[in-house]
């Protein structure tokens, strides 16, 4: 017994060879050199939007611990001055 195909998964790989073909075409009808030269600056393209995510990325990290500290710094101001407040006691 033959498994049924999946038509689903046979229609998305249709796209997606189109796409590669696509792809493949508009390389093809440029000269060698070029197409080279085009796909190595797409690529650098790609390493700084990927730099600049990563310190982006980094950035939201040190921002999210510095916060953490101002809010400790905070917590512990709050308990000194509500620890005075009880220690001094109510004035009679």
């Amino acid at each position: 017994m033959q498994a049924g195909s999946d038509p689903i998964r046979d229609v998305k790989d249709a796209v997606c060879d189109g796409f590669r073909q696509i792809g493949d075409f508009s390389y093809a009808i440029l000269p060698k050199d070029i197409a080279h030269k085009l796909a190595d600056l797409k690529k650098a393209a790609l390493i700084e939007l990927t730099t600049c995510l990563q310190w982006q990325m980094e950035w939201i990290d040190n921002r999210v611990a510095g916060g953490d500290k101002l809010r400790d710094r905070w917590r512990e101001r709050c308990e000194r001055q509500t620890s005075a407040d009880t220690t001094s006691g109510p004035v009679v």
